[in-house]
């Protein structure tokens, strides 16, 4: 399978709480590294075209990624990290840089940033309660 054939769209991850999420993305910008137990660990803040959402990196790829790469996901898990929903690659995942420079992207809405609960009708499907903010709190726009 070619992974850039069945790219998601970030707006488009939540909803089915898949565990499996190819998407293309570019990094806006990243926090500080930090460590939990022996793993180095670090948020970034990545967009596409159709939304912002918050990426969690884990030990090298912390030191491997950095503002304007465009990074390709393949079966990615969107999950919680302490009580935020974040996109990472996970143990069956893999990141690849593609490119630099050249996405178009929006900064909102910001997927992480938005209340979701399990769908009343379909338990495998979330659905937004609430907006918490319209952008990242972690990285503020910076107009």
């Amino acid at each position: 399978m070619d992974p850039e054939e069945t790219l998601q769209s970030l707006k488009d991850i939540v909803p089915a709480a898949q565990n499996n999420i190819n998407t293309k993305f570019i990094v806006l910008d990243k926090g500080r590294v930090t460590l939990e137990g022996q793993h180095k660990t670090c948020l970034a803040l990545v967009a596409d075209e159709t939304a912002a959402v918050h990426f969690q990196l884990w030990g090298d790829e912390c030191d491997a990624f950095e503002p304007g790469d465009i990074i390709l996901l393949a079966n990615g898990i969107f999950s919680y990290n302490r009580n935020n929903l974040v996109l990472r690659a996970g143990k069956r995942g893999k990141v690849e840089k593609v490119g630099e420079f050249t996405m178009t992207f929006v900064e909102t809405p910001n997927m992480s940033e938005i209340h979701w609960v399990p769908d009343s009708i379909n338990s495998k499907k979330y659905v937004q309660e609430a907006v918490i903010s319209p952008h990242s709190r972690i990285f503020p726009p910076m107009h």
